[in-house]
């Protein structure tokens, strides 16, 4: 994985600030390209944002945003909403660069340190400096391929990169294009921290997607041929619906399994809910057909008991396997679990106890 530094984030507000200012003449009122917001807004919103994930760091946020807003004074000139821009990129660089990598906070696509939120960053700026030159009728534009590359290896580790160029590969995986066999994405998100396996890596679905990938959507994925299972869509809406009553807990919902090589979904794993008092969590999983009997499933099996166990008060795993499904039993068996009785529909319970401290 990519480590993001306070260079990454002067470099694209740089490459912004010069893009923006052979505009800084035309009438920004109009809206940007693919949004609801006026260039205007767009190039508010960048500035908070670089406010934002400063502040992020700085406060060792753990639970939401501090709550303030950056905005310009009423009649700000574009020039003066670029100025605002390069002020409030170089306070995030230099809050990354003096921040300790071992740091975390908050942000709602998941935990990062300084240098996931320094991806943040280079990726508003890139994507949104593309949104409001569209806006004003200006095509072409295009920051630097390894500038790219590095974000996409650092945030969307979900993304294929045997498609097309890092750049129109980054305006796909955040839903401004389509990609050859990929249609544009409906549903997206980035992965500041995925749980990392051995040739497989988890990436959470999480409210923001869940309702495309219970449909008939990807959920912003690239799957395999034969994916996404059904599986998968079930325990899609199984996170749609807690969201909907109040009780999601990020973390704790589904997530896709994407194949390191390839970069595709494979299937889907992850709890049936969060723990329960006494730390009780259950998991589950499915593969796509294409992908079984590789050991994916236990590798990505593996990955998330590693993850549970590393989270406050989880004492325990559990899993239900249908009689007849060896392949499951030996996915549990084989990711240390132990049968420990039977369903009443004469299916098999496995469980795994956490470590004793």
């Amino acid at each position: 994985m990519t480590i993001m530094s306070s260079e990454a984030v002067d470099r694209s507000v740089s490459l912004t600030a010069q893009a923006l200012r052979k505009v800084a003449h035309l009438d920004w009122s109009v809206p940007a390209a693919g949004l609801e917001w006026s260039c205007h807004d767009t190039a508010e919103h960048v500035a908070g944002d670089f406010t934002g994930y400063a502040t992020q760091l700085t406060g060792r946020s753990t639970d939401g945003y501090a709550p303030f807003e950056i905005s310009a004074d009423p009649g700000t000139t574009p020039d003066g909403l670029i100025q605002v821009i390069e002020a409030t990129g170089g306070l995030l660089s230099a809050v990354v660069a003096v921040t300790d990598p071992s740091v975390r906070a908050w942000h709602p696509y998941g935990f990062a340190g300084p240098d996931g939120f320094a991806a943040m960053g280079v990726v508003e700026t890139l994507v949104h400096t593309h949104d409001i030159l569209g806006g004003l009728g200006v095509a072409g534009w295009e920051p630097d391929a390894d500038l790219c590359e590095q974000v996409l290896d650092r945030l969307f580790p979900q993304v294929p990169r045997d498609l097309a160029a890092p750049w129109p590969t980054l305006l796909w995986a955040t839903g401004r294009g389509a990609l050859p066999g990929l249609p544009r994405r409906a549903a997206w998100r980035w992965y500041a921290e995925p749980v990392a396996a051995e040739r497989v890596v988890l990436c959470e679905i999480s409210p923001l997607v869940a309702g495309d990938l219970q449909g008939d959507g990807t959920g912003g994925f690239a799957w395999a041929e034969d994916g996404p299972g059904e599986g998968t869509r079930f325990a899609s809406g199984m996170v749609a619906k807690s969201r909907e009553d109040g009780t999601f807990r990020p973390g704790w919902g589904a997530y896709a399994i994407v194949r390191t090589q390839d970069r595709r979904a494979i299937g889907g794993i992850g709890f049936h809910g969060a723990p329960d008092a006494e730390g009780n969590a259950e998991v589950g999983y499915d593969l796509v057909p294409s992908a079984r009997g590789n050991g994916y499933a236990t590798e990505a099996l593996k990955g998330l008991v590693s993850w549970a166990f590393a989270q406050p008060g989880v004492t325990a795993l559990h899993a239900r396997v249908d009689a007849d499904n060896a392949p499951s039993h030996a996915v549990l068996v084989r990711a240390g679990f132990e049968r420990t009785g039977s369903t009443e529909d004469g299916g098999a319970r496995y469980s795994l106890r956490a470590a004793a401290q």
